[in-house]
């Protein structure tokens, strides 16, 4: 009997130790997920160490699965550890973010020419619906321009039918938002007439006009990117 019950409590105890690491781990995705929505929005800084303490604090989480979702931002390559053992948010070089945006050209054409023959032009006319609204009202917020730009981009990439596209894409477009995070959104009303632009060749069924819509629509960021740079 006393062996039986040992038994029972070792296998308890087992099961136990499972949920808090399975809790743990969701958790962990949880704070992962938020933080990359975070450096999205420009609300982790970068080229600052982070406080463990703080970011818990305001992820509602302890320190254990806040370190594991941090964990998941370095070997994704969104932060960094400084000598100190901090994390921190590494912004691009100029010559790092041309080279994300030359992939975004490359993988963001294909998944628009893919979305071409995929995306229910319904979902596409209620995207161009909403961003002549937001066009026509007086407060451009950053965190509303963020908002409408992750529309159209992560709509089109998920549209292309091949996931490990959509998240490399998803990547990339967090990577690039970490660089300059503090500059004007000058290019708010020719990006939100390009982003037209670009759903109306998916809507009309043309792979290659939508591929060459979204190609030029990214060339036009890096160009204005590229001359207020070197006119700085």
């Amino acid at each position: 009997m006393i062996e039986t019950n040992s038994t029972n409590s070792s296998a308890a105890t087992g099961m136990s130790l499972v949920a808090a690491q399975a809790e743990i781990v969701d958790l962990a995705g949880d704070a992962y997920r938020t933080l990359l929505d975070m450096i999205q929005l420009g609300r982790l800084p970068t080229e600052i160490p982070l406080q463990e303490r703080t970011l818990a604090a305001t992820l509602g989480i302890s320190r254990t699965p806040l370190r594991e979702a941090m964990s998941r931002l370095i070997g994704g390559g969104f932060a960094v550890r400084t000598p100190r053992g901090q994390l921190m948010v590494k912004e691009p070089t100029l010559r790092q973010y041309l080279e994300i945006l030359q992939m975004r050209v490359l993988l963001e054409g294909e998944a628009a020419a893919q979305a071409a023959s995929r995306l229910d032009p319904v979902d596409a006319e209620r995207i161009i619906a909403e961003i002549e609204q937001y066009m026509a009202s007086a407060d451009h917020p950053k965190d509303e321009n963020h908002r409408i730009d992750n529309l159209v981009h992560d709509t089109l990439a998920t549209a292309s039918g091949n996931q490990m596209l959509a998240q490399t894409i998803h990547d990339l477009r967090i990577k690039s938002r970490c660089f300059d995070q503090n500059a004007a959104p000058k290019r708010f009303a020719p990006s939100c007439l390009e982003h037209i632009a670009l759903l109306r060749a998916v809507i009309s069924r043309s792979p290659e006009a939508a591929r060459e819509a979204m190609q030029q629509h990214l060339e036009h960021v890096r160009v204005e990117l590229v001359t207020r740079h070197t006119n700085l």
